[in-house]
């Protein structure tokens, strides 16, 4: 009698593939459709960014933060607008802020639909990804009517944002709101509690409470693995401390906490939190300017400084050097994908290769973050 003997394969996914959400390569080391490993390599997307920052000064820079992450380019744009007011000791006028939270947490509100959209064209299922795409698309429709732009935004400003609120704009995203807090209970029946969804998510890649601190995952990855963390809360920035909201954590409702399935109802439940905070920024929203007086040529003291936000995803660090020039000495940022990429080789061990697209989703990575 023979002894089944298997050999190992190597295969290439990537530098393209629609998961990724940008140009990434995974070499993946399997047997059969078991992998041994999947090790991701990156840099397909560098584009020199923070030495960019270093060139056209603060001002100029402003544009360039959105393609740090340009599916949630608000919190690119508030992260450097916040280090460069630190620097400088500016402070923001309280309307300000209020629209700063406001754009913001509209546009968390846009990525995480099309993360859980994507999620589930990612296994088969396309009809989910249209419904969450047409509510991003009107949530796109408020944000260019604030901006002027859909994607990269370049709405924020060293001491405030560019454009005050238009008239009957609050209104009108009051009564968005109306329309996506029951659209998000039908997407739950349509999708996120669908048999098929759940079986192709739960105890998938599951990260343990330990491993995401030791992997310095932030954001919804870390708070599926049942990590209570969040800056908004923990580190309070902007006027966030005035408003009534929650952070979820994952429970290991269908599978075991932190598996793919958390990850994923991550993004619902942080949705109807980000609802909760606009519904009170808009209803509470002072009078008064937009704007704090920055001069021009924008010098800020020699020093260094470090702030961070949550973005979409997670915890997200600016660390901004001035030598008293108008131009930075030294720029760098965080970013939750950075960190998320690391636990991929780890997790990847043991997986099915048609697996590996859901971590990859689940994890929400954007390849422009990884780059930088």
């Amino acid at each position: 009698m023979s002894t089944l003997r298997t050999e190992e394969m190597t295969l290439n996914m990537g530098p393209q593939h629609p998961s990724t959400h940008g140009v990434l390569r995974f070499v993946i080391k399997a047997d059969g459709e078991v992998m041994r490993e999947a090790i991701p390599d990156v840099g397909y997307l560098h584009r020199s960014i923070e030495k960019i920052a270093e060139k056209v000064g603060y001002h100029g820079f402003m544009p360039y933060t959105d393609r740090v992450d340009y599916v949630c380019a608000m919190f690119t744009n508030q992260g450097w607008a916040m280090a460069c007011e630190k620097l400088a000791g500016i402070e923001v006028p309280r309307r300000g802020e209020y629209c700063r939270v406001i754009a913001a947490e509209f546009n968390r509100l846009a990525s995480h639909l099309l993360t859980v959209g994507l999620m589930g064209m990612d296994i088969g299922a396309m009809t989910p990804f249209l419904h969450a795409l047409r509510e991003r698309e009107m949530i796109n429709d408020l944000i260019e009517e604030l901006c002027g732009a859909r994607l990269t935004f370049n709405y924020m400003r060293i001491g405030g944002v560019a454009w005050d609120l238009p008239p009957g704009w609050r209104e009108k995203a009051l009564a968005y709101l109306d329309h996506l807090d029951p659209i998000l209970d039908e997407f739950n029946a349509l999708f996120s509690y669908n048999k098929i969804c759940i079986q192709r998510l739960a105890n998938v890649a599951v990260i343990s409470a330990e491993d995401a601190i030791n992997y310095n995952l932030v954001g919804p990855n870390l708070r599926a693995s049942g990590v209570k963390w969040d800056v908004r809360k923990d580190i309070p920035y902007s006027v966030y401390p005035e408003f009534d909201f929650e952070i979820p954590i994952g429970r290991g409702e269908w599978g075991t906490t932190g598996d793919a399935m958390d990850r994923y109802m991550m993004r619902i439940r942080e949705m109807v939190q980000s609802s909760r905070i606009l519904r009170q920024a808009l209803t509470q929203i002072p009078d008064g300017p937009v704007l704090a007086k920055v001069v021009r040529n924008f010098k800020p003291p020699a020093g260094e400084c470090q702030v961070r936000v949550e973005s979409a995803r997670g915890d997200q660090g600016w660390y901004v050097v001035s030598d008293g020039s108008s131009y930075p000495w030294r720029v760098h940022v965080r970013t939750g994908s950075f960190a998320a990429m690391g636990i991929i080789q780890k997790l990847s061990r043991g997986l099915m290769i048609a697996d590996l697209v859901v971590l990859i989703a689940s994890l929400d990575v954007i390849a422009p973050e990884i780059d930088r």
